[in-house]
Formats: structure tokens, C-alpha cells, sequence
């Protein structure tokens, strides 16, 4: 992804896992990483990275795409229909230059990609960029309470979301997309500036966002293919267009004060 890296200081050390059946690049990979003070799980193939993700629960993954075994593609799409793998923070490591590995990759909720060969100080700082914007929490003068549009209902503090009394498996791009949407409907975005104002970029792939509101389209939509909640506005953006039944107040959110003396 043709991102730069988030300004700011490094993140808290995370616990990471490198997937990579290449020894070599995982030995160089795990020592990047550890000295810039996380600590590194490693996995060389597909059905041992799925169990010690399982097991360990890391902060993120390093994965690489081609892997004996169950591939990286897979191994993702498995983590992401479980609860506690459908927002973990993901880095595609791959040598793969193909443009359809990526976006299914983006699509299976991935959050950033570094192709081979690649600078081991650019993986850090990507992995360190993921990481800080999975740990954002920004401060607010009250804490937000639940979002409810028609039928979907989010919580930003518990990072749940519900459609029909379902609960939502969102990734955390698919999460805070939507509770972006529902904090502003009827309002026309570009991607470039959803890029900006949801996840903190200032340069990416385009592409990336159409991926995500295609991804999030399928999960809170009657027919994706036939959209009415999130529009696209030919030559402009997306837009969130509550149901009629919403109108005119849109989103309803719910607010509670702070009882920390913060103003």
C-alpha cells in the first residue's frame, strides 16, 4: 500500500506473529521487530501460524501470503469468522506483486500489505503505524454512547456492533467506518477523505476504501449489490442515507458525562 507510515513516537511493545516460510526473511523480520522492543511469536507454515494466533492472541500478525499447508489467504479468512480474530491488526508480507492478491487480502480485512523484496525499516514502521492506529482512543469530553440508525446499533466504547440483534463480526476498518458513517449521514465523502478522517492517512490506494465499503455493505445491507444505506455518488464518494423511517433525526446518539471532572 502505497501509505506513509503514521507520524509520531513508536507504540507500547505488542506481542507479534510472523507466519513466513521463509526462514531467512522471518529471522530478519523477527529481529527488526524485536529491537524495536515487541515481542515475536514465528510460524513457518499455515496450520501452525492458525494454532499459536489462536493460542496467543497476538497484537498482530505479519503474514505472508504463500504458505504451505493452509495458505495466508485462508488462514485469514478463518481468523476473521472467529470473535477474537475478526479485528486483529494484519500486515500482508508477500512476493506476490498481483493486484487481485491484494485486494482479497484488503477484502478478508487485512490492514496494510508490504510487498517483496522490501526495506526491513519500512515493515517496522508499518507495523508500528497499524499498531498505533488499533490502540487510537481519542479523547472525548463525554463518553460516547451508542449509535442507532433503523435497525443497527454501535457501541463505540465495547466496539460491538448489532443489525437486527445480530451481532456485526466487523474488522477494526469495517468498525470505524461505520460509526463514522452513522455520526455523519447525508453526507457525501470522497475516499481520499475518507481516508483522511477515518483511519488518519494522508496517502493510500484508493482502492482500499472502495474494498472496505464493499466489505461493509455485505454485512449491513438487504441486497449489497443493490445498496441503500451506503450510496455511491457517481464522481464524488459515498454517502450514508439512513432508512425513511429515521427521518428527519438520522443517527440518534446516546452521550453520558464524564464523572472524572474532565470538561
Amino acid at each position: 500500500m502505497n501509505e506513509s507510515p503514521a507520524s509520531g513516537g513508536p507504540p507500547d511493545p505488542a506481542r507479534i506473529l510472523v507466519i513466513d516460510d521463509d526462514l531467512t526473511v522471518a529471522e530478519v523480520v523477527a529481529g527488526y521487530l524485536t529491537r524495536a522492543g515487541h515481542r515475536v511469536d514465528r510460524a513457518s507454515d499455515g496450520n501452525q501460524g492458525l494454532d499459536l494466533a489462536r493460542r496467543h492472541r497476538p497484537d498482530l500478525l505479519v503474514l505472508d501470503l504463500m504458505l504451505p499447508g493452509i495458505d495466508g489467504l485462508e488462514l485469514l479468512r478463518r481468523l476473521r469468522a472467529t470473535e477474537a480474530g475478526a479485528d486483529l491488526p494484519v500486515v500482508m508480507l508477500t512476493a506476490k506483486g498481483d493486484e487481485a492478491d491484494r485486494i482479497l487480502g484488503l477484502e478478508l480485512g487485512a490492514d496494510d500489505y508490504v510487498t517483496k523484496p522490501f526495506s526491513p525499516r519500512e515493515l517496522v514502521l508499518r507495523v508500528q503505524s497499524v499498531l498505533r492506529r488499533s490502540r487510537a482512543a481519542a479523547p472525548a469530553l463525554t463518553v460516547p454512547g451508542p449509535l442507532v440508525s433503523g435497525d443497527i446499533t454501535l457501541d463505540p466504547q465495547a466496539r460491538r456492533a448489532h443489525r437486527k440483534g445480530c451481532e456485526l463480526l466487523l474488522t477494526l476498518r469495517e468498525f470505524d467506518l461505520l460509526a463514522f458513517l452513522l455520526r455523519h449521514p447525508r453526507t457525501v465523502f470522497a475516499r481520499q477523505e475518507l481516508m483522511q478522517r477515518v483511519w488518519g492517512w494522508d496517502f493510500g490506494d484508493l482502492s482500499t476504501v472502495t474494498v472496505h465499503v464493499r466489505r461493509l455493505r455485505e454485512k449491513i445491507e438487504d441486497d449489497p449489490a443493490a445498496p441503500t444505506l451506503i450510496t455511491t455518488v457517481w464522481g464524488v464518494g459515498y454517502r450514508y442515507d439512513p432508512v425513511t423511517a429515521d427521518a428527519p433525526g438520522a443517527t440518534t446518539e446516546h452521550r453520558t458525562d464524564r464523572k472524572d471532572g474532565s470538561e
